[in-house]
């Protein structure tokens, strides 16, 4: 068991009966001791299915699962994992009869149908679509995915935030000064929020802002809710409390002086979710209802160096009067790497990767392992991914990549798994052009190569008719350019998929679980020890799964067409839900090559951190969005007040350092800053990132 300080080890020893509000930055072991206070209370006797864990989005769970799944647990009732978006589902669906009735729905007979992010862009996209044709949102030139999710993430942020959802329009409109043709936009986002909601109501199905209404407006009240709640959890554990909504915290400042005992986790300098509605101002005032707050300071992954670049970084983004500074500062902590053109950034940055892997970091220390370093940007697109990712295999050292709003159409084993379903389904009348047959091959097969699987698909398959001839019948020349081996490969893979044809269809999961249980995860072929792909199937199986459970309760749609419904859909760019399964960490040891902010709510420390593009606006620059507007949409933002440019770059200002600071308390060594005279895109890097360390060098 691992050693605790003697202020951690109060936070994990406290009595059966007190309620703690513990706060601290990351890295002090906040969360270490929220899961050794779950195996303390076990210990003590107190029954698991009598402990509520709470946290805003699932994936923060990990720590607590590891801990709940491990075989030195002793038998007893089950800790409840949840979140206030999971815990509103499991209610509305208990107490269906009463939800229904009180929502107005117009079936309360009949059950009720949940629906996933994707889902809910399937049925907003059949209502807006037809809209589009009549000339709503006519100025706004973003996709249309973009637009059907932005609406949802309006309808969502009303929940979270608790406000009326017919208040949207209002809200944004009132805020904004500009362009008339702007405030079209909001009119028409109202009206389409309005005709999603009286939809769902019709037909019994529940996004998660519905969910999350009902459940706070209707089912809370509710005196036999309420004692159901409060007789089943007499034990609370809330981790990231800053990570979730106000709706979350009025409920939980309700709930809290019912439970026997509390342990309230707060990460200071966080609120990364923001953009989803996450509130620091109302977690922190849970800690007044608390019995004392415990505040955690000595950090333990943060070297000296590491948390004095930070206090710089932020004092050059925010200065501020009253904060402390340094005359001198040195610099130990960060390292820079320079180039002219991006791919020779590229190759020093993987040059230096490779050289951390075989040397010591400095005399003292340890040589790292993968897992150890992570490579982050702004954005992470499909080709400096490539080009990292790429240059990483040829060196031979592992890694692992993970964009979570990245629709499954773009992720290359995804789209592989829909070409061969098209391949299969010839009544589809689905046609795969060449490239994406020869990629899908390409995905598919064990060491074939995009030149070779191109040489193949154009001797192999006919377009029109979807026809894959045999290996046996190409010239002999060719086949030996191909090889045998992967030859046999592809005919097998051809016979199974010809095979298909004959027999009786199944729905489209079942379809990719048999294909990749038969095939493709046998050795020889391409997802057999590419865990990358793995997840993304997996992902790519429960969606699906999840679509056709939903379309077949409602009876929407031609439930024979299912897989083709789904795959149009994820042609129109569905953004995908969020997976845990994609989340999850590798067994392997692998470098993390993310976003930032994804690494950020992965909550994860490390040794060394690269950062690429330091002058790219995306450090600071909230994306355009322009049917929502995550700070107007908040409790804290003043009504009627309008949104100026001063608030936009005070507001991008602080997301930033928000950003970095919470970047380098998950670091503890060095950072590495990948600078290029002309970016990715060409152009001369100049942004604010880059302004600030060039303040405090």
């Amino acid at each position: 068991m691992p050693s605790f300080s003697l202020i951690q080890r109060q936070v994990i020893e406290s009595p059966l009966d007190s309620k703690l509000f513990v706060s601290g930055s990351a890295g002090t072991g906040k969360t270490s001791a929220g899961v050794e206070r779950m195996r303390y209370l076990l210990s003590q006797g107190v029954r698991g299915d009598s402990i509520l864990m709470l946290t805003p989005q699932r994936t923060l769970q990990e720590p607590y699962l590891d801990l709940l799944y491990s075989p030195e647990r002793k038998a007893g009732g089950e800790v409840t994992p949840a979140t206030i978006g999971g815990l509103a589902r499991r209610m509305v669906d208990l107490f269906w009869p009463i939800a229904a009735e009180a929502a107005g729905f117009a079936n309360p007979d009949q059950p009720p149908v949940f629906l996933t992010l994707e889902t809910a862009q399937y049925y907003m996209a059949h209502l807006v679509r037809p809209l589009l044709d009549e000339g709503y949102f006519e100025s706004v030139t973003i996709d249309r995915n973009r637009l059907y999710s932005q609406i949802i993430d309006n309808l969502n942020k009303a929940a979270v935030i608790g406000f009326p959802h017919t208040d949207i329009g209002s809200r944004l409109d009132s805020s904004y000064f500009g362009d008339p043709a702007q405030r079209r936009v909001y009119a028409d986002a109202q009206d389409c929020a309005n005709r999603f909601r009286q939809y769902c109501l019709d037909h019994n199905l529940l996004d998660f802002s519905l969910q999350l209404d009902i459940f706070a407006n209707t089912l809370w009240s509710q005196e036999i809710v309420r004692d159901y709640l409060i007789r089943n959890y007499r034990h609370l554990i809330y981790d990231n409390v800053e990570e979730d909504g106000p709706r979350a915290h009025d409920i939980l400042r309700d709930w809290l002086p019912s439970f026997d005992s509390a342990l309230l986790i707060y990460d200071e300098g966080a609120g990364f979710r923001y953009f989803l509605g996450a509130d620091v101002q109302t977690g922190w005032a849970l800690r007044e209802l608390c019995d004392e707050h415990v505040v955690l300071q000595e950090s333990f992954v943060m070297s000296a160096d590491i948390a004095d670049m930070s206090d710089a970084l932020v004092e050059a983004i925010v200065p501020d009067i009253e904060r402390k500074t340094k005359d001198e500062r040195n610099n130990n902590a960060l390292s820079i790497i320079t180039s002219r053109f991006y791919p020779e950034l590229l190759d020093a940055v993987v040059d230096e990767v490779q050289r951390l892997l075989t040397e010591n970091l400095h005399p003292s220390s340890f040589i790292l392992h993968p897992s150890d370093i992570v490579i982050l940007a702004p954005y992470l697109s499909d080709a400096l991914r490539f080009s990292i990712t790429n240059r990483l295999e040829a060196r031979n050292i592992p890694w692992r990549s993970h964009r979570p709003s990245r629709s499954l159409r773009d992720e290359p084993a995804s789209h592989a798994l829909i070409t061969l379903a098209a391949l299969a389904h010839p009544h589809w009348n689905i046609h795969p052009p060449k490239f994406d047959v020869a990629y899908a091959l390409m995905q598919s097969i064990g060491g074939l190569d995009l030149i070779r699987a191109q040489l193949l698909t154009e001797i192999i398959y006919r377009q029109r008719d979807l026809q894959l001839s045999i290996f046996d019948q190409i010239k002999p020349d060719v086949q030996e350019r191909i090889t045998f081996t992967l030859g046999n490969r592809y005919s097998i893979l051809r016979d199974w998929i010809l095979a298909y044809r004959e027999s009786e269809q199944l729905p489209l999961d079942h379809f990719f679980r048999r294909l990749f249980g038969e095939v493709l995860s046998q050795v020889g072929f391409g997802y057999h020890d590419n865990f990358d792909s793995v997840r993304v199937a997996a992902s790519l199986v429960e969606s699906v799964k999840k679509f056709r459970i939903s379309l077949d309760l409602t009876g929407f749609g031609n439930l024979s067409g299912l897989g083709k419904e789904y795959i149009q859909m994820l042609q129109d760019g569905v953004i995908a839900a969020s997976y845990v399964e994609s989340w999850k960490t590798e067994d392997k040891d692998a470098i993390l090559v993310a976003p930032a902010h994804t690494f950020l709510m992965m909550n994860k420390p490390v040794t060394v951190q690269f950062w690429l593009d330091p002058g790219s606006s995306g450090w600071y620059e909230r994306l355009s969005q322009p049917l929502t507007h995550p700070y107007v949409l908040s409790r804290s933002w003043e009504a009627g007040r309008m949104w100026s440019d001063a608030d936009d770059v005070q507001y991008s200002k602080e997301a930033m350092a928000r950003l970095i600071s919470g970047l380098l308390r998950r670091c503890r060594e060095r950072v590495y800053l990948g600078i290029a005279e002309l970016g990715e895109s060409g152009y001369e890097q100049r942004g604010e990132l880059l302004r600030a360390f060039q303040k405090v060098l």
